[in-house]
């Protein structure tokens, strides 16, 4: 199975939190899962760091890329296509740009999001799939 996480469950991971439910840290361990962590995320992050929204709590932002090799999380950019064609994704009522991303990204190299976030569901119709939420 291919995962890409989102960017919570990436922040969760690294910092091994208790939030994670069993079946995720089972899936992200199992060695024939592929786990991918997208540019997007790191932007998310670097982002919501610069205006004082996210915490890391001592971590460096430029550390994230290795903790998550580190994890034997694969990282992923995002292509021109996925951006220049984005604009196919359909649903209009959630809004928020890294979400939309990440799950487009989802929908179209055919992974699995992982995510405790509900709102993914209504993305569903469109071809994402959801571990977690």
């Amino acid at each position: 199975m291919k995962y890409l996480l989102d960017t919570h469950t990436f922040l969760w991971a690294i910092g091994q939190s208790n939030d994670l439910p069993e079946k995720v840290i089972k899936e992200l361990k199992n060695p024939n899962n592929e786990v991918y962590v997208s540019a997007i995320t790191f932007w998310e992050i670097s982002i919501k760091v610069r205006i004082k929204k996210l915490d890391l709590g001592g971590i460096q932002i430029e550390d994230l890329i290795t903790f998550a090799e580190k994890m034997d999380f694969q990282v992923i950019d995002l292509t021109p296509e996925e951006a220049s064609i984005y604009v196919n994704l359909a649903e209009n009522t959630h809004n928020d740009p890294f979400d939309r991303m990440l799950i487009w990204q989802c929908i179209r190299r055919n992974m699995t999001i992982v995510s405790k976030d509900i709102e993914f569901d209504k993305f569903k119709d469109y071809g994402l799939k959801i571990l977690w939420k």
